[in-house]
């Protein structure tokens, strides 16, 4: 089963999904908002489509770790999302990713413009692999 991340935006939504064992994440692609309506069956359809077990949510909190808008957005998005999904939605915090995305994209060479395009699925990769990794030594710890 995969792990879905979701990097919210109003217009655009980053996508990661991890492999089946859940060891990597692969920036999945950008969905464009279109309505509820067609937004909610987007997003069953992909669960059912990929064996999604669990979401992934990047909560943009502020720096010093109050919510502010943004996060207030995205914890109405996690609890639309939980009215039609009946899986594990994970809010995890997602500080600094899209800076990392954009330096990623620099060292690539990818010009500003073009970086836009990507930085969304970017940033949903770098989520989903800082959780996969977390849950990874959770579980190392574990048994140890």
């Amino acid at each position: 089963m995969r792990v879905l991340a979701i990097d919210h935006g109003d217009k655009k939504i980053g996508l990661a999904l991890s492999d089946p064992l859940q060891i990597t994440a692969q920036p999945f692609g950008c969905y464009e908002v279109r309505g509820k309506k067609a937004d909610k069956a987007h997003f069953i359809s992909l669960v059912a489509d990929y064996d999604i077990s669990e979401i992934i949510v990047g909560h943009p909190l502020q720096m010093d770790g109050a919510r502010g808008e943004r996060a207030l957005k995205v914890e109405a998005f996690v609890g639309w999302l939980r009215s039609f999904l009946d899986l594990p939605i994970v809010l995890w915090d997602e500080r600094l990713t899209t800076r990392e995305a954009y330096d990623i994209l620099r060292q690539q060479n990818i010009k500003q413009r073009e970086a836009k395009k990507y930085k969304d699925q970017l940033s949903a990769g770098i989520i989903l692999s800082e959780y996969l990794e977390s849950k990874r030594s959770n579980r190392e710890g574990a048994s140890s």
